[in-house]
């Protein structure tokens, strides 16, 4: 169990480092950056559909069986995140900032983008709470998300009048929100029976949701053929690498998996 907060705060501590990728956006021009994030967000599309399809919805169901429970769970996990994007105006901003995208102030950006994070902590240390290899894979898939998310972030601190140093410090504060997170999760793990069964299909909810409501009416911004075959090609790829990993890391045995 100590290998797991070990391998649990690693990783949301280099996720968090992904907070600083929107110095990307100094030596990229706009129409180049926006071409290259179009790209990882269809990336991202497949790895979320994958991470949901190919390790935690299989593995909730040998967890909890067949019955309703695992898809009830799921349809939660959508339900909470159009909640937390409806409600609490949590924005993912994929783009940069510009005159033709414009976004909250600053400290609504700030608050919304650190509980998001805390929230990819709670299911990071939920993932690694059930076994090594599908905390890998989950944090593959949040990381994958991430990217796009921290510049796009950055740039809209930057628009809101913040300094460029100012804007990776405030970014990077926000991005630790993770570990807190994981610190949760991971104590209440401990005390709480079967806190993984619950968490596991609604993280794959929460990732259905990001990935089909969230990402992809971004990429039907740009509908050129040219641009439409290379996001499927990269959704493709994303859901490739997602499933590959099945045999690469190896499923947790039955009595692993239960002895928690």
């Amino acid at each position: 169990m100590q290998a797991r907060w070990v391998y649990a705060l690693v990783s949301v501590f280099l996720v968090s480092l992904i907070s600083l990728a929107g110095l990307t956006t100094l030596s990229i021009g706009l129409k180049r950056l926006k071409r290259l994030l179009l790209v990882l967000v269809s990336f991202s599309v497949g790895a979320l559909f994958g991470s949901s399809f190919f390790h935690l919805l299989p593995e909730a169901f040998e967890r909890q069986g067949f019955g309703p429970e695992v898809p009830a769970y799921t349809m939660a996990g959508l339900l909470a995140f159009f909640v937390l994007e409806k409600f609490i105006h949590w924005r993912h901003c994929h783009v940069p900032a510009s005159d033709e995208h414009l976004h909250p102030v600053v400290f609504m950006n700030f608050i919304g983008d650190g509980l998001h994070n805390f929230i990819d902590g709670i299911l990071i240390g939920a993932a690694y709470l059930v076994s090594v290899p599908i905390g890998i894979t989950t944090t593959l898939a949040v990381a994958l998300h991430e990217i796009p998310q921290e510049i796009g972030d950055f740039g809209t601190l930057v628009f809101g009048g913040l300094s460029v140093p100012r804007a990776l410090m405030l970014n990077f504060i926000s991005a630790l929100g993770s570990i807190l997170g994981v610190l949760l999760v991971m104590a209440l793990g401990t005390r709480v029976t079967g806190l993984a069964d619950q968490i596991l299909p609604l993280t794959a909810g929460g990732f259905i949701y990001i990935a089909g409501a969230d990402l992809i009416p971004e990429l039907r911004k740009d509908a050129g053929l040219g641009s439409s075959l290379l996001q499927f090609g990269a959704i493709l790829l994303g859901l490739a690498i997602m499933y590959s990993m099945v045999n690469l890391l190896g499923e947790p045995s039955h009595e692993l998996i239960h002895s928690h």
